[in-house]
């Protein structure tokens, strides 16, 4: 009896599919039934092979052996996910499997996953489509309801092949160029250095930005604030004495010269893709847009309640309207149930400020899915990032809100002020007055004038670059894509290039060096935004994969030549008082995500050294992640908030709070507060809180 293959993405995707398809024999790296197999790749299996493969003295990093330029490509089996690749292999192999279902992410790099295994494993057997944006049991049952032919998006596939060998072309490199001209630690690749450029521009915008004084006349007239406008309708003053002279002028009554009132229809914000939500997220919370990721990760898989995150558009196509009352019944709990009611019992009607389909693209925009949250299985971030996308989501389904405004416009010793105000406001009495009485007014009749000021203000440098940002700014210009620009934020603050300071992005003295050394044509956003474009085309069919890598080859000939020719000179700014116990040079402090360590700056000697380490452990002063630092009997626990306790103290301490309650009893506490809705407000299940993330450590 024949049967068909179903690859998946990650286990947890599998488990449900094999659920839905009723595939009950659970197997070593996959699920079995009557007519289906489910199995799945733990991201990539297969990868791009390194240069030690094509030649052995490729494993040495030496500035002679640049630019490698391999044609054709060889693909490798990741070890560390080896195993895993050999259960799919042997599946694949099966004579009663007869068909391939590819099931990993609906997107660029989910169909580079499974055409990579596909490939390497030379499985020429059929292939069909799994294409759903979440991951409920509906959806699953209507995409296999609805597979597509295999080849529909092999443009995608050559798309993202096409992107991982250009990041290799450019990225392995440009790298090892930099680092064997240099002899330090330092990276160069197609998106990233071009980012670290954007923070570089804002940190020049500041350092060169000249703070002007200028000043604003103020008055009121019918209880609008107005503003004095010149003839050519601005508002500033250059000067005080041309202040000072004005504000004589204005005396006595003002003639109305224009004064109307308009209907506006404020419609809300429209729905969220995920640039626009890391942004507020990073903006209301201060997560990373890695952090909203994440978190908008496990709301889609593991708690199935929103759809898929990766999507860069902020539309549904007509097909979904039919699925919107059940969606919003699904928010029915949430804090947002008027709303709820409402469009529940007035129903929902399409419009173009949300359903478009020529504005989405491989995924609509994030929404809730049909699922019922349960809302005590939800972390505090995915609570506060599920609120914000039903925020927007019931928002856009309410209908536009109606206000009135009122513009005003006054002459009064030849001179004009003008202002404005909404309909709302005069209703809450901040004016006094009602619309009605506004519309009587007419032009030529004469209204007290008062409360005349002179505003000093100074005109504000640009603010440095938030992560959210940075998210806008790469948007904006077209540097990477919705799926990875958080990655590559990540990378270049791990890497030291960027400092992130409470949310404030600033260049690094690393960062800033690097982008003097490196090639000019890559500094810049331009070229990495074009060959965005370019990757566009090929997914749509438009552009040819072998002509886009012939263009990343010509560039990455012609930086490496720039590097070996430069007579630049790199200096390290993180040197120690510590020297390296093989080779005797001074060595440097580096650190990353994991945390401290003591470096040789010779990368031939390769001698390093621990610091600290970033542990599991929380603070119970201030609840971060504690930092363990020292050796030996003298290992301490640290924490930016000034906390110190000594390891032995720390496990003391942790053992007693096993013995008073063991971890079974406090979970079993935590499930009965959850149950009965008290954990939020319950100070004990707060102190067990901080105790069970200790007990994670």
């Amino acid at each position: 009896m024949s049967k068909k293959l179903v690859l998946a993405e990650k286990p947890s995707v599998a488990r449900d599919i094999s659920r839905v398809l009723g595939c009950q024999n659970k197997n070593n790296g996959y699920y079995e039934g009557k007519d289906y197999i489910v199995t799945w790749a733990l991201g990539h299996l297969v990868s791009l092979a390194p240069p030690e493969k094509y030649k052995q003295e490729l494993s040495e990093w030496k500035l002679e052996t640049l630019p490698m330029l391999p044609n054709p490509f060889k693909l490798e089996i990741l070890k560390s996910t080896s195993k895993q690749y050999f259960q799919v292999k042997k599946l694949l192999d099966r004579q009663d499997v007869k068909e391939i279902i590819i099931a990993t992410d609906a997107g660029r790099e989910g169909e580079l996953v499974a055409r990579w295994i596909l490939e390497y494993a030379r499985s020429k057997k059929p292939t069909k489509r799994l294409w759903i944006s979440s991951v409920t049991d509906k959806a699953i049952r209507n995409g296999f309801n609805n597979l597509v032919d295999g080849n529909k998006h092999k443009n995608l596939y050559f798309a993202a092949r096409a992107r991982a060998k250009a990041d290799w072309i450019v990225g392995i490199n440009g790298t090892r160029a930099l680092t064997c001209k240099y002899n330090a630690s330092l990276s160069m690749g197609r998106v990233q250095t071009p980012a670290v450029g954007l923070i570089a521009r804002r940190d020049q915008d500041i350092k060169g930005f000249v703070s002007q004084t200028y000043y604003e006349l103020l008055g009121e007239a019918l209880s609008i604030k107005l503003k004095w406008y010149s003839k050519d309708n601005s508002q500033k003053i250059t000067t005080k004495e041309f202040a000072e002279k004005l504000k004589k002028k204005l005396i006595g009554e003002a003639t109305i010269s224009n004064c109307h009132v308009k209907t506006k229809k404020v419609y809300a914000k429209g729905l969220y893709d995920l640039t626009e939500l890391q942004r507020d997220a990073n903006k209301a919370y201060g997560f990373s847009a890695k952090e909203t990721l994440n978190t908008m990760q496990g709301l889609y898989e593991k708690h199935k309640v929103l759809t898929y995150p990766r999507t860069d558009s902020k539309y549904l196509t007509a097909d979904i309207v039919d699925t919107l009352k059940e969606r919003v019944r699904a928010c029915r709990n949430s804090g947002e149930k008027e709303s709820v009611s409402y469009i529940l019992r007035n129903g929902i009607k399409s419009h173009s400020s949300y359903v478009d389909n020529s504005k989405v693209g491989d995924h609509h925009a994030i929404i809730p899915t049909e699922q019922q949250p349960d809302y005590t299985s939800f972390s505090s971030k995915e609570q506060k990032i599920y609120n914000m996308v039903i925020k927007r989501f019931l928002g856009v389904l309410m209908p536009p809100k109606t206000v009135k405004e009122v513009s005003l416009e006054v002459l009064i010793g030849g001179e004009k002020l003008k202002g404005k105000a909404q309909f709302e406001e005069l209703l809450s009495n901040k004016t006094g007055k009602s619309v009605a009485e506004f519309e009587r007014i007419k032009v030529g009749n004469k209204v007290t004038f008062k409360g005349l000021k002179i505003d000093q203000l100074k005109t504000s440098p640009p603010k440095h670059l938030s992560e959210g940002d940075l998210l806008h700014e790469m948007e904006k210009v077209g540097l990477g894509t919705v799926a990875t620009r958080s990655d590559i934020i990540e990378k270049i603050i791990n890497n030291q290039y960027v400092d992130n300071t409470n949310n404030v992005l600033k260049l690094t003295k690393t960062g800033k060096q690097l982008l003097e050394l490196v090639p000019s044509k890559i500094r810049t956003s331009e070229l990495t935004a074009k060959w965005e474009r370019d990757l566009e085309k090929i997914s749509n069919g438009q552009l040819n994969e072998v002509a886009f890598l012939k263009e990343m080859t010509d560039f990455t000939k012609e930086i490496i030549s720039e590097i070996k020719k430069s007579d630049k000179v790199f200096k390290h700014e993180n040197i120690s008082s510590e020297s390296c116990p093989e080779c005797g040079q001074k060595l440097l402090i580096t650190k990353n995500k994991h945390g401290k360590r003591l470096v040789c700056p010779d990368r031939n000697c390769g001698y390093r050294k621990n610091l600290s380490k970033v542990t599991n452990a929380r603070c119970p002063q201030c609840h971060k992640k504690l930092d363990l630092v020292g050796d030996g009997n003298k290992k301490t626990f640290v924490c930016k908030c000034g906390y110190k306790e000594k390891l032995e103290a720390f496990n003391k301490r942790k053992d007693n709070n096993n013995k008073q309650m063991s971890k079974r009893e406090v979970q079993k506490f935590m499930n009965k507060s959850h149950k009965k809705e008290e954990s939020f407000n319950n100070p004990f299940a707060s102190l067990l809180g901080d105790f069970d993330r200790d007990t994670k450590k």
